[in-house]
C-alpha cells in the first residue's frame, strides 16, 4: 500500500511518499481502506518532533473509508461497512488499522468527505460547547481563529446555543466568513491590533465569559485580558506554538480566572459517549445547522502541499488527502 512516511523530523519536505506492507487486524481491530483522510495540526507537531513519535512512522489519525477485514472480538462492525475515525495512528495511507472501539459508523445519507471533515473538529468543538463551558443563552465567548477547523464548528455550536461570540481571523476574508457563520464581531489579527482592548469595548468593558484559544502563544495573554472576572480560558491548542511558562498564582491577578486545557481523549473514548456525540453532530448536518467548508483537497502524495498551506494559514476549514483509488 502507499503511506507517507516521516524518516526524520523537519519541514513538509520530510514527508515521504513510500511503499509498505498492507496490514493485517489484530484483536479488538478493524482494517480499513480509506477514501479521505484528514488534516490537522496535530500532524504538524508529529513531524516537527513535538508529539515524541520516532521516526520513521506514518503521521495522522483521522479518515474515514470502508471496512476491509476484522480482527477477532469485533462484533459491532463487519467487513463492507462505512466509517470514520479521529484516534487511528497512521492514517496518512491507503489502509489503516483503526481500534474498533473508536470506529464510527457513517450514516448513508453522510459522504465519507463530510464525516472525515466534521468528526474530529465537530467532535471538540462539541464537548468544548456542552462539557467544558456548558453553553447558555445570552452569554459571550471570544474564539480564535474562528474560520478554521475547529473555530467554524465551535462558533455554529455556540451561536446555535444562544451565545454571542466575538471571533479572530488571521486576514479580513476569514474574518468575514467568521461573521457568516454568526459571530456577532470579528477582529483581524496582526498589525498592532489590542485584542483584549477590542473586547472590553465591545462587551462594554465587562470581558466575556469564556476564551477559546487554539492559537496559543500569539494570543494567551491577549485571552487573559480579554476574560471578565471569573471568566473561563480554554486552551485547546498550540497553532502558533506553545504557550511559555506560565505562574497559575497570576490568574489571580486577572480576576480569578479559571484555566484548563481539555483534550477529546476525555471526552469521546468511552464508546457509548463517542456515538452519543458523532450522532448529535450528524443530526446537525443533515438539518442543514452546520456548514462544513472543505479548504483543499490533495492527493495523498502531495501530503507536504497541505502541510505548508496548513501552517501558512492560506486555506480555511478542513484539508483533505484523497488516497489512490
Amino acid at each position: 500500500m502507499r503511506a507517507i512516511v516521516v524518516t526524520r523530523y523537519g519541514g513538509p519536505d520530510v514527508l515521504t511518499p513510500a511503499e509498505l506492507p498492507d496490514p493485517t487486524p489484530g484483536p479488538g481491530e478493524i482494517v480499513v481502506r480509506t477514501s479521505v483522510v484528514g488534516v490537522n495540526f496535530k500532524d504538524v507537531h508529529e513531524r516537527e518532533g513535538r508529539a515524541k513519535l520516532t521516526p520513521p512512522f506514518v503521521p495522522g489519525s483521522e479518515g474515514a473509508g470502508r471496512v476491509t477485514a476484522v480482527g477477532a472480538d469485533v462484533t459491532s462492525l463487519s467487513v463492507g461497512d462505512r466509517v470514520a475515525w479521529w484516534a487511528a495512528p497512521g492514517s496518512y495511507a491507503e489502509q489503516v488499522v483503526v481500534p474498533a472501539r473508536a470506529a464510527v459508523p457513517v450514516p448513508d445519507d453522510i459522504t465519507d468527505e463530510d464525516a472525515t471533515a466534521l468528526l474530529l473538529q465537530g467532535l471538540t468543538a462539541h464537548y468544548l460547547t456542552f462539557s467544558t463551558h456548558p453553553a447558555r443563552e445570552g452569554g459571550t465567548a471570544l474564539v480564535h481563529a474562528a474560520a478554521g477547523g475547529v473555530g467554524r464548528l465551535l462558533t455554529q455550536l455556540l451561536v446555535h446555543s444562544g451565545v454571542r461570540v466575538i471571533a479572530t481571523a488571521s486576514t479580513p476574508e476569514k474574518a468575514r466568513e467568521a461573521e457568516a457563520l454568526g459571530a456577532r464581531h470579528s477582529l483581524v489579527t496582526g498589525g498592532g491590533i489590542d485584542i483584549a482592548a477590542r473586547v472590553r469595548e465591545l462587551t462594554d468593558g465587562r470581558g466575556v465569559d469564556v476564551v477559546y484559544d487554539g492559537v496559543g502563544r500569539d494570543t494567551f495573554e491577549a485571552g487573559l485580558k480579554s476574560l471578565r472576572p471569573r471568566g473561563t480560558f480554554v486552551l485547546l491548542g498550540a497553532a502558533s506554538g506553545p504557550v511559555p511558562a506560565f505562574d497559575p498564582q497570576l490568574l489571580a491577578s486577572y480576576g480569578s480566572l479559571f484555566l484548563t486545557r481539555p483534550t477529546l481523549n476525555d471526552h469521546a473514548t468511552d464508546r457509548a459517549e463517542l456515538l452519543a456525540r458523532s450522532a448529535e453532530l450528524f443530526d446537525l448536518l443533515r438539518k442543514g445547522e452546520l456548514d462544513l467548508a472543505i479548504g483543499g483537497r490533495y492527493p495523498l502524495e502531495q501530503a507536504a502541499q497541505a502541510h505548508d498551506d496548513l501552517q501558512q494559514r492560506r486555506t480555511t476549514g478542513k484539508l483533505l488527502l484523497q488516497p489512490a483509488g
